[in-house]
């Protein structure tokens, strides 16, 4: 279904308009931080490794905030950023401990690709964008604004260690996107609803094809929900066959749709600090990165924390039957882990 108005809700923000409001940023308190450490003492004690359950990492109270940011992703602004962890007081074990302890009061992690992993690894591993396999979060190039490949409720990054220089991370509202489209360019609307081919880069279940298809926009269920992914899946495609290129209307079409989420009027600047936490809609924000410089010293590199997290089945969104097919493999714990041969 086409959506032909507006959205008018909270989520359909304007960066500069929010961008130094209390919103989105949440302090721990010392009486969180507490907890962490003693749930972070408990884990160590007994020597229990991730995966663990919730019930491994209690936070009584700080889990009430986590609860409460259901609403604020789903039915707000949709992002949000926990700040007030101590970095430097920590090793990374000991942060990738933490992370996953928190995201798992908020919901399932799933596998990100095929080696299984549920708590990705954001660093520069010095691979090319040419590899029709490689992932952009593999490079310290910029990256695009665009959603994570599989539907995901959210995707939660962990800030480990900052860049030397550059590494920003913005986000844009796809809702106010589609607004300012019906505005400027209604003549797209139609073709951003219909499918477009992408590739797996690698990333399919083994005995499926190497390609799916999927609209950027779904209206369903009066939401709207947003699946502009990277640049490269749309790209590398034709190597599975000339036919699944994109046609110049649907080029044209995500060319606007990258310039507008650029506009300075309309994105969020996000500057992390060591030890943040952030959380986002991947149904309704779009992120993008700029590109960096990274230190020499491989244990100074800018390395993020990354889990895909599905909500429990009480607090997902409703998706058009087109994105389903895509959403059953987060049902089943995300991208299926591959036999080493």
């Amino acid at each position: 279904m086409v959506l032909n108005s507006d959205v008018i809700e909270r989520a359909a923000w304007v960066g500069p308009e929010i961008q130094n409001s209390n919103e989105w940023l949440l302090h721990l308190s010392e009486v969180e931080l507490q907890e962490i450490d003693d749930a972070l003492k408990n884990i160590k004690k007994n020597d229990i490794k991730i995966p663990f359950n919730k019930e491994d990492f209690a936070l009584p109270t700080l889990s009430k905030k986590i609860n409460s940011l259901y609403d604020i992703l789903e039915n707000q602004l949709g992002f949000v950023l926990l700040r007030g962890i101590d970095r430097d007081k920590y090793t990374d074990e000991e942060c990738e401990l933490i992370y996953w302890g928190i995201g798992i009061h908020l919901g399932k992690p799933v596998s990100q690709n095929t080696r299984g992993h549920l708590l990705g690894h954001v660093t520069d591993e010095g691979k090319s964008i040419s590899d029709p396999t490689t992932r952009m979060y593999q490079t310290k190039l910029k990256m695009d604004f665009h959603s994570d490949q599989l539907p995901v409720d959210v995707v939660g990054l962990f800030c480990q260690r900052k860049a030397k220089k550059g590494g920003a991370s913005y986000l844009v509202s796809a809702l106010t996107i589609h607004n300012v489209l019906r505005k400027e360019r209604p003549d797209l609307i139609e073709v951003l609803h219909q499918p477009f081919n992408l590739d797996w880069r690698g990333e399919n279940p083994e005995g499926e094809q190497p390609w799916y298809t999927c609209p950027m926009f779904s209206y369903h269920d009066g939401k709207l929900t947003s699946r502009i992914t990277s640049r490269a899946f749309f790209e590398s495609v034709v190597r599975h066959g000339e036919h699944l290129a994109l046609t110049d209307l649907q080029r044209e079409a995500l060319d606007v749709v990258q310039e507008i989420s650029e506009r300075e009027s309309l994105r969020l600047s996000m500057g992390f600090q060591q030890g943040d936490i952030q959380f986002i809609n991947n149904h309704q924000i779009l992120h993008a990165r700029e590109d960096y410089e990274d230190y020499d010293d491989p244990k100074l590199k800018r390395h993020l924390l990354r889990m895909w997290i599905s909500f429990p089945a009480e607090h997902r969104r409703s998706l058009a039957p087109e994105l389903m097919e895509r959403y059953s493999y987060v049902e089943r714990g995300g991208i299926p882990k591959r036999a080493v041969a």
